[in-house]
């Protein structure tokens, strides 16, 4: 309605001031400031949103070692989808839920990049990718990965380079293709290094087998990790939402634009 509309001298109906019957005419009495109890309620709503969104759908994570490279950087932060194998103890944030097993449970596949907990810490998170599922045989020989006794095809493809400091080195790196059809590349930093040549692992049931895609640089079901449970998975790795190379510290703001790597932004894990 505009003013032209209105009949003349019919006042404005006010909806942010209520009008004080004992207050000279024409003043208002001011509307009520917000009070703590509200300021509170509106905090405890946002925290509770929250963390059913962490525990149900999405979890943010950032990558502090190279043991993914160069498929995820140190630098790199990710949502971690919570709903793709289901829902553990281990699903829920600062232990609040304790039960055994899964509900609404979903099964990983090879060659997934997988958050989970250390079997041996439950309050350490590692990430790394699928290679064996319950009941296989993994072995790794010459560099050569074999699943069940039969080596996995592994294709030499443009190297790696790496830059440290004002240096840069060139690393070998592959392209792997499970018998899913699941693909990735890793790295081969050393030949005939000690995770070169390992025994032959037999996958118990309800349990997986991880690597690293830095493969001489990784701790993972090889070597110090071992079998991880299902019940220790946290959730399936999704997005890139930022990576930064960490050239810059928080407080030097104007280096903030020139450490951002924008290409990695909104990339696909796979």
């Amino acid at each position: 309605m505009t003013d032209s509309d209105q009949t003349p001298g019919a006042p404005l109906e006010r909806t942010d001031a209520s009008v004080d019957e004992s207050a000279p005419p024409g003043k208002v009495k001011p509307k009520r400031k917000e009070s703590w109890v509200e300021v509170v309620k509106t905090i405890v709503y946002a925290l509770l949103i929250a963390g059913v969104i962490r525990s149900f759908f999405f979890q943010p994570f950032n990558i502090p070692s190279a043991s993914m490279e160069d498929t995820l950087l140190v630098g790199d932060y990710l949502f971690v989808s919570k709903y793709s194998y289901g829902y553990s103890r281990h699903s829920f944030p600062f232990g609040l839920a304790y039960f055994d097993g899964r509900f609404w449970m979903g099964s990983p596949e090879r060659g997934d990049v997988v958050v989970f907990k250390l079997p041996s810490d439950d309050s350490t998170d590692y990430i790394k990718r699928v290679i064996g599922l319950p009941g296989d045989r993994i072995q790794v020989l010459s560099g050569v990965l074999y699943i069940n006794d039969v080596p996995v095809p592994k294709e030499r493809i443009e190297d790696y380079v790496e830059a440290v400091g004002d240096y840069q080195y060139r690393v070998a790196r592959y392209r792997e293709t499970l018998p899913n059809g699941a693909s990735y590349v890793v790295l081969d930093r050393e030949e005939n290094s000690n995770l070169d040549n390992t025994e032959v692992f037999v996958v118990p049931e309800g349990h997986y087998f991880m690597m690293g895609d830095n493969r001489d640089n990784s701790a993972d079901s090889r070597a110090g990790v071992g079998y991880v449970p299902l019940e220790n998975l946290v959730g399936k790795a999704k997005i890139i939402f930022f990576s930064t190379d960490g050239s810059a510290r928080f407080w030097q703001l104007w280096k903030w634009p020139f450490s951002i790597r924008y290409g990695r932004l909104g990339a696909l894990i796979d």
